[in-house]
């Protein structure tokens, strides 16, 4: 007779299936227009507590963690993938979105969570939280639709969404740290977030440039411990940081940014294991996302999260962006264009589970409605 199955055993294979039905979804993300993301996250959902599977799964702490590892991984292969020539075509712009756009944002969307009567703290919360696009979702969507945008745009946007996250994460643990005080957000979380960024962002170059030395000193018996290698830097790269309270998303990107730009021991294998990473890391980063969604829990916050979801694409994001990209010289339809891809993914979801960890009090009702408007803001820019 055999032996009963492991738990350790029936985990892997739940999700094993859930990552093959994950993976054959996604290619109605070419026919229908859908952003791959959010097909994940709804088989996520499927399989969860009140889905077809029924698994019960409320850990947001290891939700966290493992969305954090993946998004670093994510991040890096986006700044591997990222030229010189391009950096320079659209940083200066992609700089302005990155850090006013994501406070004017964070900005108007609490002004009109604070319309629908949330309270102020909780309105800037939610504000926080959803303020910045998602990297995963864009690199998506403008890599894989089949859509040929002008360089400079394409770049920008692209640039946009990998760097916007650190001041997204800053204005959400500002956020937190003033509800568990009872205190209000003061001009200090500015000084902290120039210190993040700038920490960020020379220790990211800094360990993209020690990387690319070890990458051609070192000689190894086999190629693939190469990506072995690659994968170890942004780990470091988010690690040392982020300790040092520096930003590590930031770092992370831009350490694969400047690990792409040099000589790089056979790269067309090192990209390829990071390629696979990212396609992994958003499949299992989405899924555990999906499945701490109730959708009961999710109907009942449905007219406001909706309500939020399309002020963010339609009012928040295009009026705060249009007048940012119109003094660096971007033709209207690119404005336009600008204005509406705000695609919102993972991120925000793993911003949402800060207040939860801090012990805030109903911010589990926050989390499903940051949900409908990634949701929201995943369908409407991303299908179009």
């Amino acid at each position: 007779m055999l032996a009963e199955p492991t738990p350790t055993a029936l985990i892997l294979l739940t999700l094993g299936v859930l990552m093959v039905a994950s993976v054959i979804f996604s290619r109605a993300s070419g026919k229908t227009g859908l952003p791959v993301a959010l097909l994940f996250l709804i088989v996520g959902m499927l399989a969860g507590e009140e889905g077809v599977l029924g698994i019960r799964f409320e850990d947001y702490r290891f939700a966290f963690r493992i969305g954090t590892a993946a998004l670093v991984l994510i991040l890096f292969d986006g700044g591997l993938n990222t030229a010189r020539e391009a950096i320079q075509r659209g940083i200066k712009p992609a700089l302005v979105l990155a850090t006013v756009g994501v406070v004017g944002t964070a900005l108007l969307l609490a002004i009109g969570a604070r319309l629908l009567g949330f309270s102020w703290p909780i309105a800037i919360l939610l504000g926080s939280i959803v303020s910045s696009t998602d990297a995963a979702a864009v690199f998506t969507v403008l890599r894989s639709s089949g859509i040929h945008l002008k360089k400079r745009l394409g770049t920008t946007l692209e640039l946009e969404s990998g760097m916007n996250d650190p001041m997204a994460v800053i204005l959400t643990v500002a956020a937190t740290d003033a509800l568990v005080a009872h205190e209000t957000i003061g001009w200090a979380m500015l000084g902290e977030a120039i210190i993040q960024l700038i920490v960020g962002g020379v220790l990211g170059i800094v360990i993209g440039l020690l990387g690319r030395i070890l990458l051609a000193q070192v000689r190894l018996s086999a190629s693939g411990m190469y990506a072995v290698l690659t994968v170890a830097v942004a780990f470091i790269a988010f690690g040392v940081p982020t300790l040092l309270w520096g930003s590590g998303i930031l770092a992370a990107y831009l350490a694969g940014v400047v690990l792409g730009n040099g000589k790089l021991p056979y790269r067309s294998g090192i990209t390829r294991v990071h390629d696979a990473l990212a396609w992994l890391s958003q499949i299992v980063m989405f899924l555990l996302l999906g499945m701490l969604v109730t959708p009961s829990d999710l109907l009942r916050v449905a007219p406001q999260g909706l309500a939020l979801g399309l002020m963010l694409a339609f009012v928040c994001r295009p009026l705060v962006t249009a007048p940012l990209m119109l003094p660096f010289g971007f033709p209207r339809n690119e404005i336009l264009y600008g204005s509406w891809v705000g695609l919102r993914g993972a991120v925000p979801i793993i911003l949402a589970t800060i207040p939860i960890l801090a012990g805030v009090p109903g911010t589990e009702a926050v989390f499903h409605i940051v949900f409908f408007i990634v949701v929201v803001n995943a369908f409407l820019p991303g299908a179009t």
